[in-house]
């Protein structure tokens, strides 16, 4: 038999398993919108003041940085050493090398925008699915990458798909940073092939 000590200990620690989740400070999340020119984000730094200024709207704190890689740059070098978590507390990653192999967490489910939304997948309309990262699977840069994030014209850029879904069961279908080039780096060109010039954001801890 439970007394009545021990039932109010189980509890309360009942009690404090969901609220562990909302303890785990946002580090994490896809931009709600595109800055509005399409793979031209202003280079990296401009990327970067965008991730901080959404965060700093959701009342997030710490420094951000965008999940994108230049020929100058990794991606995966530019996001501290995690763990990284969404605007509802799931954890995303422990560490980098948990974010580019089996440790993932990114999905339809968990790829919130900085407000705790759902982004739109495969399937959805519109679908905006193609996240920008200009990468490699293991987070060094792809060879597309919109002049370093500097133009909306012609060019191309490497995105991923944050739903893990793509037109079959390949590797790259279900890549969240590496499933294949853009069709061009401006608004409509990136649209047009399932996206909306969305990009990663991650608190650099």
């Amino acid at each position: 038999m439970v007394d009545f000590r021990t039932a109010a200990i189980l509890i309360l620690a009942g009690a404090a398993a969901p609220a562990l989740a909302q303890d785990r400070e946002m580090s994490f999340f896809i931009t709600s919108a595109n800055p509005g020119q399409g793979a031209d984000l202003g280079g990296l730094e401009g990327a970067d003041a965008y991730c901080n200024d959404l965060a700093a709207a959701a009342g997030a704190s710490g420094e951000w940085r965008a999940y994108l890689s230049t020929p100058e740059e990794n991606a995966r070098d530019r996001i501290g050493a995690g763990p990284w978590f969404n605007a509802e507390g799931v954890e995303i990653a422990a560490d980098l090398d948990a974010l580019h192999g089996e440790g993932n967490a990114i999905s339809k489910e968990t790829g919130l925008d900085e407000t705790g939304a759902m982004v739109n997948g495969r399937g959805d309309s519109p679908n905006r699915h193609d996240i920008l990262t200009g990468s490699m699977p293991d987070g060094t840069a792809a060879a597309e990458t919109c002049e370093g994030w500097t133009t909306s014209g012609e060019g191309s850029a490497m995105v991923g798909h944050h739903d893990r879904m793509g037109l079959d069961d390949s590797a790259a279908a279900k890549s969240w940073n590496a499933s294949h080039p853009s069709r061009g780096c401006g608004l409509e060109a990136l649209q047009g092939t399932g996206g909306d010039g969305l990009f990663y954001c991650f608190a650099a801890n």
